[in-house]
């Protein structure tokens, strides 16, 4: 069996000699090193790292007598996370990166626990408390009762030092900042190096083995999660929450206005139709849609708790047209598609009908299951 350690690294790449340390005083051994990190993180563990003879990892294993052949790690086992042009993220800094960073962790992670000879030691010591949330979710999808979730505790005063990265087998004098702020000079030998085992839970025999096939969007493997004899959604308009399976999305007043005005079509439909899901009689064209303006003016007004037009950050969904409202639509879909997945989509999503120009618009889910709170 190999062990592959699998982590997260902000702007402190010292965290992963320290893992890398604590786990071998664990007398555990490492064959291979995975690490995700952002643009800024990755020059920094080119450089403090793997930068040559002088990087800190090459002289770890040189000090404690590991053969570099022994582990796995070089340039090509750091993973950058990047847009959607592929252009590396430099930070975390936004709920979008946010995203790419636990697709990461979600990618890798599958990948890492799909072949049966690799134990999986996830490390979430190091980068930003989000990046360490998602490589934990990650561990908890895909992880198996044999992987595990390790942080690792330094001594606080050599936690922050740049010039810290294992205790070395000799001692030396590094400089280091007390609990002031203030420059002093302290023995390595004085350092504590701690590993903590987390305990998780491991939700993968909970996952049917379609979703074990290839790694799958969090909204999906939520759902996966969820049992119940039907699936309902409901809108509530005092709170612009949508709920599905348990599952809660929050909209912006102009999302949820348009939103709500199709599900409302839905429910009001007069046709008596059993399983109205294959239904489209309640979807309109955009002519139509654009004369009902007013019905979608006064949902937004009740959503923005009645403040008038004219002090709202939108107005657009007021001055509806056939290109702002393409635009609306595919923003309300991306925002269903990141919190409950593709495989709800049809069900969910503002669908549409034909062919240009007799497309029609609305909303698939069968009526019997739409709960709209006012």
């Amino acid at each position: 069996m190999k062990n592959i350690l699998l982590a997260v690294t902000g702007l402190s790449p010292q965290v992963i000699t320290e893992m890398l340390y604590a786990l071998h005083q664990d007398c555990r051994r490492i064959d291979a090193i995975h690490i995700v990190t952002t643009r800024d993180g990755k020059d920094l563990i080119y450089s403090g790292l793997l930068g040559g003879k002088e990087g800190k990892y090459f002289r770890y294993l040189e000090e404690y007598g590991i053969s570099q052949s022994e582990i796995d790690f070089s340039h090509r086992n750091v993973h950058v996370i990047t847009d959607e042009h592929g252009v590396e993220i430099a930070d975390i800094t936004n709920e979008t990166d946010n995203e790419r960073l636990l697709k990461k962790c979600l990618e890798l992670a599958f990948h890492l626990t799909s072949d049966p000879e690799n134990n999986v030691l996830f490390s979430i010591a190091g980068g930003r408390k989000t990046m360490s949330s998602c490589l934990t979710l990650a561990a908890q999808m895909y992880g198996r009762p044999h992987d595990r979730l390790y942080h690792v505790l330094v001594s606080p005063e050599f936690e922050g030092s740049r010039d810290f990265y294992y205790p070395p087998k000799n001692s030396v004098r590094i400089e280091i900042k007390d609990k002031n702020g203030h420059p002093i000079y302290k023995e390595t030998k004085f350092a504590n190096i701690t590993l903590v085992p987390i305990p998780f839970f491991s939700l993968r025999s909970y996952l049917s083995p379609e979703f074990l096939k290839k790694p799958l969007d969090p909204g999906t493997l939520m759902l996966s999660l969820i049992r119940e004899e039907e699936s309902r959604l409901a809108i509530n308009l005092m709170t612009r929450k949508i709920t599905y399976k348990n599952l809660e999305l929050d909209l912006m007043p102009a999302h949820m206005a348009l939103y709500a005005f199709f599900a409302m079509q839905k429910k009001e439909c007069p046709k008596d139709v059993n399983g109205c899901g294959k239904c489209v009689d309640c979807f309109l064209d955009i002519r139509c849609i654009l004369d009902m303006q007013d019905q979608i003016t006064g949902i937004y007004k009740k959503v923005s708790d009645g403040r008038p037009l004219d002090e709202m950050s939108d107005t657009g969904i007021a001055e509806l047209s056939a290109e702002n409202f393409n635009s609306y639509k595919g923003k309300i879909k991306n925002e269903l598609l990141n919190k409950f997945g593709p495989y709800a989509l049809r069900d969910l999503e503002i669908a549409s009908e034909g062919k240009r120009p007799n497309t029609r618009y609305g909303i698939r889910m069968d009526r019997a299951k739409l709960e709209i709170v006012i």
